[in-house]
């Protein structure tokens, strides 16, 4: 029978039949190919011995969370308790991107921030979109619901984020477990201790902890520049075909930064990214 795995506890999977669930153990095969199965694989598997018996191709997997053949990915920031972490939210839609996954930026608790700092986070909303990324909040759940038809999502960000708030939103059945923000850390704790799809607005969701911990370590710098939308949208224009925007004269990246064309952190951001490649 096939099917695709929506849950992975230890060495279980839950794999969604036609019409029922199954909880399989893999075959040795898959540890002597070195493959390991993660949800969101399309499987074939014996329904009546609960074994996998074969993965189908993947067009995506990631390693942390570990998921396959993803869609999209909701990068849920908080502008407020903890403070928006530009850093690690222009790391993720970078690694996200090279890994052919669409990015999408979720800002959560506007309701926190006083006028002049929501008027500077309105400032960050109108960049994002402006160099081509989806940008929505979570302050009207009618705003939030098409995104998810028919679509593998992943959910992530930094810790204390809402990322399990946002989901209770859109489908209060789940009661996920939410805690407290840590004041003293600024930053919340880790509740989610497993890998798993949600049934949500007719598309699946994966809540997995980990995420925030990736690296570049399958990325050349090349792949950095091409997976940054201004780094690689601008290329054409620099004296260079092979350009970097670090040293190089003749560069229209530099250029537009001192024109503020370019947002200054997301440029300060990508020449650290590059500069410390080899030590990530």
């Amino acid at each position: 029978m096939e099917g695709f795995i929506i849950k992975n506890i230890s060495n279980d999977y839950v794999v969604k039949g036609k019409g029922a669930t199954y909880l399989c153990k893999a075959r040795g095969k898959f540890r002597n190919m070195k493959l390991t199965p993660l949800v969101g694989d399309h499987v074939c598997f014996d329904e009546k011995n609960h074994y996998l018996l074969e993965i189908k191709p993947r067009k995506n997997c990631l390693v942390r969370p570990s998921v396959a053949n993803v869609d999209q990915a909701i990068v849920v920031s908080s502008v407020k308790m903890p403070n928006l972490d530009t850093y690690l939210l222009d790391k993720l839609l970078t690694i996200i991107s090279f890994h052919n996954i669409e990015p999408i930026i979720c800002f959560t608790k506007l309701d926190l921030l006083d006028d002049d700092e929501r008027k500077k986070i309105e400032e960050y909303i109108m960049y994002y979109r402006k160099i081509g990324y989806t940008v929505v909040t979570n302050e009207k759940r009618e705003n939030l619901v098409s995104l998810f038809q028919n679509k593998i999502t992943v959910l992530t960000g930094q810790s204390g984020a809402g990322k399990s708030s946002l989901l209770n939103l859109l489908e209060p059945t789940l009661n996920l477990k939410t805690d407290e923000i840590s004041l003293a850390l600024n930053r919340g704790k880790h509740t989610t201790r497993h890998t798993e799809l949600y049934e949500v607005l007719d598309g699946y969701v994966v809540d997995t902890p980990g995420f925030s911990q990736v690296d570049f370590h399958e990325m050349t710098k090349m792949d950095i520049r091409d997976n940054m939308k201004e780094m690689f949208d601008y290329l054409e224009y620099c004296k260079y075909r092979d350009c970097m925007h670090i040293k190089e004269d003749g560069c229209r990246v530099k250029d537009m930064v001192l024109e503020k064309e370019i947002l200054s952190s997301r440029y300060d951001h990508y020449k650290y990214f590059i500069e410390n490649k080899n030590r990530d």
